[in-house]
């Protein structure tokens, strides 16, 4: 079977043989790609800071220099933005994380783009977990009106808040800005920071990573790329998404070394007996295995790559921290690198009615978002197993 490798004109080609991937079912669980990001990128700042103080300087500097920040967000009241005196807690922290699957200039057509992934992400008081809330992009919702952005106010599907506030004018910012509102006023959770990825972005990641390692544990098939009777891979454009063609490209089981592009590719797909479950373990390999790459020797002791990662970490975030200079808020997620991660499901994973063919919230999943804002999660979890994620369910 081909693999597909990288030309440098960004097209595909076909060389040897390829990885296996799996089919997205209904939900849309994308946690783990995007939630423990900035940690990664906390420990490999903590680090590079063990050397000079100019070389830290400096690849701070990497981020900040394209990081785009705002504070027009968590600042605008209403209990939206958790109290800060200007640092992270010491106890628990609630970031809420929004990620995008846009194309380049999305935001000079003025049309607005849907928040694909929705995710809280609460870090308790012990800080030796990371807890993923998984809001679903279907989830009803209301979605309150902001003078600022000329919306009067909605309701429907929840992620259609960051469109509204992105439309015109308001761009990242005001997407960023409606969403995170939508998301306060259905969980009661109040934020310490709010990040926006894309997903081209977290490619650019892997490249400046030179790929990672991952391991296939079952034979996948992807729905975005089939190859030609000449071995050339291409993108499936009005391909079937249930069932794979015979020109699909496959995902054998086995370890190897990944390109970028197919690495992130295995850990967006489903097509599997677990569907969303299986690939956010799958999301979860490839997190870690960007972690072990990223605090390698291979990366910390090259100034150059290390400078190329940084910088790509810095291009694809939006970050608003809530009055906390980005070093310090970078620095206070360093110890979360390797915290265990915790995926939680609304609803117990079942589908619950709601107007419009919208998803609706449980009362069970209103007890989770208030056990989120008070840091009683392990206690509620305890008594609710069935909303935990693992390799089984």
């Amino acid at each position: 079977m081909p693999v597909a490798t990288d030309r440098p004109d960004g097209r595909l080609r076909s060389a040897g043989t390829s990885p296996a991937v799996g089919r997205d079912g209904e939900k849309r669980l994308r946690a783990p790609l995007w939630a423990k990001l900035i940690t990664v990128f906390g420990a490999v700042l903590l680090l590079a800071s063990t050397g000079t103080a100019v070389a830290a300087t400096y690849l701070l500097g990497k981020v900040t220099d394209n990081l785009q920040t705002t504070d027009s967000v968590l600042g605008s009241g209403g209990g939206v933005g958790a109290q800060t005196g200007g640092k992270l807690p010491d106890g628990a922290v609630n970031l809420l994380m929004l990620g995008l699957d846009t194309r380049a200039g999305w935001e000079k057509s003025g049309l607005g783009s849907r928040s694909d992934t929705i995710i809280v992400l609460h870090i308790p008081a012990s800080r030796d977990k990371m807890q993923m809330l998984s809001i679903p992009r279907d989830t009803y919702a209301q979605i309150p009106a902001d003078e600022e952005l000329h919306f009067g106010g909605s309701s429907g599907r929840i992620n259609g808040a960051f469109m509204y506030g992105s439309q015109g004018t308001g761009g990242w910012k005001g997407g960023m800005k409606l969403a995170t509102k939508a998301v306060h006023d259905l969980t009661g959770i109040s934020f310490n920071g709010v990040v926006i990825i894309d997903f081209a972005g977290f490619k650019d990641i892997l490249e400046a990573l030179g790929g990672v390692r991952m391991c296939v544990d079952q034979r996948m098939w992807s729905s975005h790329y089939v190859v030609d009777g000449k071995g050339k891979i291409s993108y499936a454009k009005g391909a079937d998404p249930t069932s794979p063609p015979s020109n699909a490209l496959w995902f054998e089981k086995g370890c190897r070394d990944m390109k970028a592009w197919e690495a992130l590719e295995y850990s967006r797909l489903r097509h599997s007996a677990n569907g969303d479950y299986d690939r956010q373990r799958h999301q979860q390999q490839l997190l870690k295995a960007m972690a072990k790459k990223a605090t390698s020797n291979g990366v910390l002791t090259n100034m150059s790559k290390l400078s190329k990662l940084l910088e790509a970490a810095g291009s694809s975030l939006k970050i608003d921290p809530n009055g906390v200079p980005i070093a310090d808020f970078f620095f206070g997620l360093k110890g979360l690198a390797n915290a265990e991660m915790m995926p939680i499901r609304s609803n117990g994973g079942t589908y619950v009615k709601a107007p419009g063919g919208a998803e609706g919230t449980s009362d069970e999943t209103k007890a989770l978002f208030a056990a989120a804002a008070a840091d009683k999660l392990d206690a509620f979890l305890l008594d609710h197993p069935k909303m935990t994620i693992n390799s089984t369910s």
